[in-house]
């Protein structure tokens, strides 16, 4: 009976797989906290929006210039805020791109040794099979030559 198969590369197979799964978790924070200034930004510019809407007067009402110069505050404040969050989701999406490629990277480590080991699991299966098929061969040819009358 021959040996079990054993793939000496299995301790660096889980290195990078571990490897592999440690950037899966970065670039799934990343695209989370990514999203979450999307949504925040669109909050700000629907806010800044809605106050825009609310500083128009009818025609004919007097303007009330205290509310102007507050509603103008906050509005610049919002638009401060929106310069931030634009500014913090470019750094974020070059984060994701940079995780998305070691993702990638890590990825296709782990896919060689997988290929490698599963290369060399046929190679041993065939050479078990091969060496199973000499030892019947074998075994046929004894039986034969036990069986078969001797001439003398």
């Amino acid at each position: 009976m021959a040996k079990r198969f054993r793939f000496r590369l299995t301790p660096l197979l889980k290195v990078r797989e571990a490897k592999k799964k440690d950037a899966q978790r970065l670039l799934g924070k990343l695209m989370g906290e990514l999203h979450l200034l999307q949504n925040q930004l669109k909050s700000l510019k629907d806010l800044q929006d809605e106050t825009i809407q609310q500083r128009r007067v009818k025609q004919g009402e007097p303007v009330n210039m205290e509310l102007w110069r507050s509603i103008e505050r906050f509005l610049v404040s919002i638009e401060r805020k929106i310069a931030e969050t634009s500014m913090e989701i470019a750094r974020v999406q070059t984060l994701v791109d940079e995780a998305r490629q070691a993702l990638t990277k890590a990825h296709r480590e782990h896919l060689t040794l997988l290929r490698l080991k599963e290369r060399r699991q046929e190679q041993y299966n065939f050479e078990v099979s091969k060496e199973e098929q000499q030892q019947a061969d074998e075994l046929a040819v004894m039986r034969y030559q036990f069986k078969s009358p001797k001439a003398s």
